[in-house]
């Protein structure tokens, strides 16, 4: 059975001539994971995220001897539906239903006790594992919408999320920087971006999610409006474009700052 996707981090050998032709010839889609975006894999980091919740679940009702009822736990999930193949995981792989191999008790184990504890963690396992793909299939429905689509030229803002800043602190540092030109879409997901000269130690194909489209206006010498104050802890605050001057008053030190989108009329101390 030939595989549909692969998923690999950029490399050069991905792009290979040999490779190239190999998955034309399987049919293979080629989709490529950037740096700090491993949701590129979605269904492997879902199916990572699913194990790791349902797992902390487990462990916080069987704290004293969740070692014990671990295979329990695994079978429960290896005998479970799953949406995207239809059939249980240890079908999948085996061809054939599992088998469930008994737990390993003392022989002073009463068979009553041990019965009536094996029925309570199947049916705590089995009830984690359905609320936390039910509390995933929610998140990912709400969350899911279409990216915007790029094409070479195009000029965008680019996020300063994953780039390191001379400021002193990320919070004086600019949301976004730009803006860039889009050199080549690279797949659904990244685009490779025209960065600065001296940006020579970044990588410069970057995921969608950290770029926003540029908006310019139709209309000639129209006036741009100040941005919005930006929500940082529940209070509304402004992005500082640069830092102008500083004193020290009353054992304070008082800052002159350029406010971003504002003109230098603005600037006033904080």
């Amino acid at each position: 059975m030939a595989f549909l996707q692969a998923v690999s981090v950029i490399e050069v050998p991905f792009f290979s001539s040999f490779w190239t032709k190999l998955c034309q010839q399987l049919k293979i889609s080629r989709d490529l994971s950037t740096a700090y975006h491993p949701e590129t894999d979605g269904k492997t980091e879902r199916v990572n995220q699913i194990l790791k919740q349902y797992l902390w679940m487990y462990f916080s009702y069987h704290r004293d001897d969740w070692n014990t009822w671990l295979p329990l736990a695994e079978f429960a999930y290896n005998n479970s539906d799953h949406s995207s193949t239809k059939q249980l995981p240890f079908f999948t792989v085996y061809g054939r239903d599992p088998h469930f191999d008994s737990v390993h008790i003392t022989k002073d184990t009463p068979s009553g006790k041990l019965s009536t504890k094996i029925q309570s963690v199947q049916q705590d396992v089995k009830r984690e594992l359905e609320v936390v793909i039910n509390l995933f299939k929610r998140y990912a429905d709400k969350s899911r919408a279409s990216p915007p689509a790029f094409n070479p030229g195009d000029m965008v803002w680019l996020s300063s999320k994953n780039i390191k800043s001379t400021r002193p602190t990320k919070k004086l540092s600019d949301r976004w920087l730009g803006t860039f030109p889009i050199l080549k879409k690279v797949s659904t997901h990244a685009y490779h971006l025209k960065l600065l000269s001296q940006w020579k130690s970044i990588h410069q194909v970057f995921h969608i999610s950290l770029l926003e489209p540029v908006k310019t206006s139709t209309i000639p010498n129209r006036h741009q409006e100040p941005p919005p104050p930006i929500i940082i802890e529940e209070e509304e605050e402004w992005e500082v474009s640069q830092i102008l001057d500083s004193k020290l008053k009353r054992r304070k030190l008082w800052y002159l700052v350029e406010w971003k989108g504002f003109s230098q009329d603005s600037e006033i101390s904080t």
